[in-house]
């Protein structure tokens, strides 16, 4: 697992349309539930993995554009180094935009909440996380923020097909973690 980066997100509890009682929010890395703090990719702040390399940028485009950060929860994620190309059926090397700096701060202090898997057809930014937007948490077992326990199950289903036909892919593999402001 890579350190990809940082996203504030205002974290939106389970749908009613989602029939997975033990969820009780939703956690994942694209924003079809769980809001981004803001539209930030017009702001050209974010790194080569279309996130932000350390708290403090979320902070000063918030600042600059007139954005509220209350009531937002802040998370760091690492990326699994390959991508799964559901039509090959194979992975692949997963790389930042070279375009962008990417450093990734770490964070002094993180809690690992589970794993999501992201659709990426353009390359670029998250689109959907197929357990919440698909509701395949209805068919595979997640924790209570709609994650996926460990990198190996999460692996697993993916090579098994479990995520096929949810969405385009290529599917990525994250590791959410919830941090604290500095």
């Amino acid at each position: 697992m890579i350190p990809v980066g940082y996203l504030a997100k205002r974290v939106d509890c389970r749908p009613d349309w989602l029939n997975a009682a033990y969820v009780a929010d939703v956690y994942s890395v694209s924003e079809c539930i769980s809001k981004n703090f803001a539209d930030y990719i017009n702001y050209w702040k974010h790194n080569g993995y279309w996130l932000f390399d350390s708290p403090q940028i979320i902070q000063e485009v918030a600042e600059e554009n007139g954005v509220d950060l209350t009531g937002t929860t802040l998370f760091f994620y690492e990326a699994h180094e390959l991508e799964f190309d559901d039509e090959e059926c194979q992975w692949r090397t997963v790389t930042p935009e070279p375009s962008f700096t990417t450093q990734v701060s770490l964070p002094s202090d993180k809690t690992l909440e589970g794993y999501d898997v992201v659709t990426f057809s353009s390359g670029t930014t998250a689109e959907c996380s197929p357990l919440s937007c698909n509701m395949l948490a209805t068919e595979l077992k997640t924790n209570q923020h709609c994650l996926l326990t460990s990198f190996e199950q999460t692996k697993q289903l993916i090579e098994a097909g479990k995520f096929q036909n949810s969405e385009p892919g290529p599917f990525r593999i994250f590791a959410v973690y919830s941090t604290e402001w500095p």
